[in-house]
């Protein structure tokens, strides 16, 4: 049996009835914040840091952190689900919500999918209409401190309806696309829309990722 069906078969804790709503099936809740991620955490210029709209729009956007940090701000209350089994709820995340953002920079989409852009190559893909949500943020704190480095400081998007590899971390790209096409993980077995409710995991390929693996990470 290779590890993404042992993930998919492991055993996870009975949970309390009154959380059936909020925690998805197959998820282990924790208080504590795993840190997860692919390649190294990328070390920042913040005089040459830019976030950049393109791509199929109706004209492109380049801003510098100060001019992100002068939208209009909020904060927002979610729970959070990762692929690899863990979940944390009520994590209050501050930033600027995605509906907020596109208002502000004036950027018409001319197009119904996004793929994000971080830093290390990452990407994944996005339907405008996940993104289009009053809980979308692209966040630069959380619980009223400002993200850690390896959480994603400066910028990092929270899309709390779908599995948190689709909340890119140090994100520095919205590129509208004419279809929806697979990000990295994506490309490497993981669903490509990622809802946790519906265990929308896994494309049906083997993936390198054992079951207990959040619990051997680092934690904040």
């Amino acid at each position: 049996m290779d590890k993404a069906e042992r993930i998919k078969r492991m055993k996870v804790p009975t949970i309390d009835p009154a959380l059936a709503l909020r925690l998805p099936p197959g998820q282990v809740l924790t208080e504590r914040f795993p840190i997860l991620h692919e390649g190294e955490v990328p070390v920042y210029d913040m005089a040459e840091w830019t976030l950049r709209v393109f791509g199929e729009v109706d004209r492109e956007v380049t801003l510098t952190y100060e001019q992100f940090m002068d939208l209009p701000q909020t904060t927002v209350t979610c729970d959070i689900h990762c692929v690899t089994r863990w979940s944390r709820f009520d994590n209050a995340f501050t930033g600027v919500r995605f509906r907020d953002f596109m208002k502000a920079i004036g950027v018409t989409p001319q197009s119904s999918y996004v793929m994000l852009h971080g830093d290390q190559g990452y990407t994944t893909n996005l339907a405008l209409s996940d993104l289009d949500r009053d809980d979308v943020i692209l966040a630069h704190s959380i619980d009223g401190e400002p993200l850690t480095d390896k959480h994603g400081w400066p910028l990092r998007l929270v899309v709390p309806h779908l599995y948190f590899w689709k909340s890119v971390k140090w994100l520095r790209g919205f590129e509208f696309i004419d279809e929806n096409k697979p990000g990295f993980w994506e490309q490497n077995g993981f669903h490509l829309n990622g809802d946790p409710f519906q265990e929308e995991r896994f494309s049906g390929e083997a993936l390198p990722i054992p079951e207990d693996e959040w619990e051997k990470k680092e934690f904040d």
